[in-house]
């Protein structure tokens, strides 16, 4: 056996980082077997459910975080909109709409090439990312499917920041 056969087989789950974090913090999670753990993380707008899916073939750790918010069928193509103008303001990660459920969410993946091993920095980096993305832009999703505003609007307004407190 090569010392590469070795390491490769002796891999760290990246999931067992992640569910140290976790515990760590007191979130609630579960984890659905050897390759997938989902934890539940309250936001100042919605919860969040956060799914961490280690996929060996390609060696990454794939995160997807979707939120409380279903895109009925009448308001896609303006949710669409939204999403491409908030993507090209990101630098990491992306929004994306799954267009059988309706459901919107935020993507980002840790590449760990090589037999790489996830730190808890690592993970807690890409779970902050997406989450700071999601309640920063929340409100924006908010704008366009319950006040029925267009995307651009809604964007502008969910950007707006006060400062100060009155």
């Amino acid at each position: 056996m090569s010392l590469i056969d070795f390491s490769e087989q002796h891999r760290s789950n990246p999931l067992d980082v992640v569910e140290r974090v976790a515990s760590i913090n007191d979130w609630s999670f579960e984890r659905a077997g050897e390759d997938e753990i989902t934890i539940l993380v309250t936001g100042r707008w919605t919860d969040y459910q956060v799914s961490f899916t280690w996929m060996d073939e390609i060696e990454s750790l794939h995160l997807a975080c979707a939120f409380d918010i279903k895109v009925p069928d009448r308001r896609r193509a303006e949710v669409q909109s939204l999403i491409a103008q908030i993507n090209e303001q990101l630098w990491v990660g992306h929004f994306d709409l799954w267009q059988q459920d309706g459901i919107a969410m935020f993507r980002h993946a840790l590449m760990l090439p090589g037999g790489g091993a996830a730190s808890s920095q690592q993970c807690e980096a890409l779970l902050g990312t997406a989450l700071d993305a999601c309640e920063r832009y929340f409100p924006a999703f908010q704008f366009v499917l319950w006040a029925g505003k267009p995307a651009r609007e809604a964007l502008t307004a969910a950007m707006f920041e006060t400062a100060g407190e009155a």
